[in-house]
């Protein structure tokens, strides 16, 4: 018996196999039905994907044979990586020499052999697909291109899941990166609401106390110090909504009322004589995450009262029910938004640039949070709009995650 050599390139070819972390993984299907097939194909006992280790012959799938690892030196697939050929062929491993005496050939009757070399896209010899009989025979041309075939799947799959695990990678690093800037903005609103509220409050004080005293100018930087106070304190207020979104997915679905919805609705948005909000639909009840909804409703809601100069505001919300999701709409008669500012309104941070009607600009906060939740929930949102008619926004919810 002749031990197979390790390639010339062995370092690098176990760093290219190892990066797959297939090794010591359990059976999968989807390597069991390559090698089941394989011994259809080739109509034989035993086929595998093996996988060459340090000093081991690891069996990805082994059909035919009880056991998922042999000593890489009395392996077939040892001298078959090493061969120039993609495939390698041993008609009667008794009459050659490097398998005389050898253990597969005398105690498991391991006569005819052939494999195909698992090659990676950087040239790498991992393992072989290979097939086994108990007594000499030849494989027919389809089935020799069968083999290399095969083989070239195995390889597509050992590629699939290293980019799966380059995901998942990049999808903890994302969670992390996120949680990081979840605490910044709890961090950030903690820290400077304290202060922002002294300064709001010593503003009104000084000028309370300053009554008659103060000239034009010193007045209205006064009211630029309190409004600069108050729209930051509002994007503060915005940015914690924002990444504390994710916890509001975390509520289960229930029961809503439709009545009772729009009761919570008017009395969280204030609504007043003047303004008018009405919700249109055929639907008694709805089961969906409430928290999620409300979030959504009230932000809509809410902006359509700020950016309505008109005398009364008309804010009408209406919802069909289909059998996969909720479609809703909410409609209002106020300012509208340009067209230049309807392909990013959803962006955080983007603001359409003219105030609300109590003279504050926006933070660019309230739609990208709508936006967030709702296509988190698996759902879509868009809007139109006509200047100084008013905005239609729609979203869709699914009834299941």
């Amino acid at each position: 018996m002749i031990a197979p050599e390790f390639p010339k390139n062995e370092k690098q070819r176990q760093a290219a196999l190892e990066k797959y972390k297939i090794l010591d993984t359990l059976p999968e299907e989807s390597y069991d039905n390559i090698t089941a097939l394989m011994s259809y194909i080739c109509d034989v006992p035993i086929s595998l994907i093996t996988l060459l280790d340090k000093d081991r012959n690891f069996l990805k799938s082994h059909f035919g044979v009880p056991f998922n690892q042999s000593p890489r030196n009395i392996s077939f697939c040892g001298h078959a990586i090493n061969s120039e050929s993609q495939v390698t062929i041993i008609e009667d491993a008794r009459k050659d020499e490097r398998f005389i005496d050898n253990p597969l050939v005398s105690e498991f009757q391991a006569i005819f052999y052939a494999g195909a070399s698992l090659i990676d896209s950087n040239g790498f010899k991992l393992g072989t697909l290979c097939v086994y009989d108990h007594k000499p025979r030849q494989l027919t041309t389809q089935q020799i291109d069968a083999l290399v075939a095969l083989s070239k799947q195995v390889v597509k799959l050992f590629e699939q899941r290293l980019q799966n695990i380059k995901l998942l990678k990049f999808q903890e690093t994302l969670r992390k990166r996120n949680e990081n800037l979840k605490n910044f903005a709890r961090l950030v609103s903690h820290d400077l609401k304290s202060p922002l509220s002294n300064i709001i409050s010593l503003t009104e004080l000084l000028e309370d106390e300053n009554k008659g005293k103060l000239s034009e100018d010193s007045l209205q930087y006064i009211e630029y110090l309190k409004t600069s106070s108050n729209t930051l304190r509002d994007y503060i207020d915005g940015l914690l909504k924002f990444y504390n979104s994710d916890d509001v997915l975390l509520e289960k679905r229930e029961k809503v009322s439709i009545k009772s919805l729009l009761q919570e609705l008017e009395t969280i948005a204030n609504i007043d004589t003047n303004t008018s909000l009405s919700f249109k639909t055929e639907v008694d009840t709805i089961l969906i995450n409430k928290s999620a909804l409300m979030q959504v409703l009230i932000n809509l809601i809410t902006n359509a009262i700020k950016y309505n100069s008109k005398l009364k505001s008309i804010i009408e919300i209406s919802l069909v029910e289909t059998k996969t999701h909720y479609l809703f709409k909410v409609k209002d008669n106020g300012k509208g938004i340009p067209n230049e500012y309807l392909i990013k309104i959803f962006e955080l941070f983007s603001v359409v640039g003219t105030l609300d009607k109590y003279g504050n600009k926006g933070t660019g906060v309230g739609l990208a949070t709508v936006k967030k939740i709702v296509e988190d929930l698996k759902g879509e949102i868009s809007v139109t709009s006509v200047v100084d008619e008013g905005s239609v926004f729609k979203f869709t919810l699914p009834k299941k995650s």
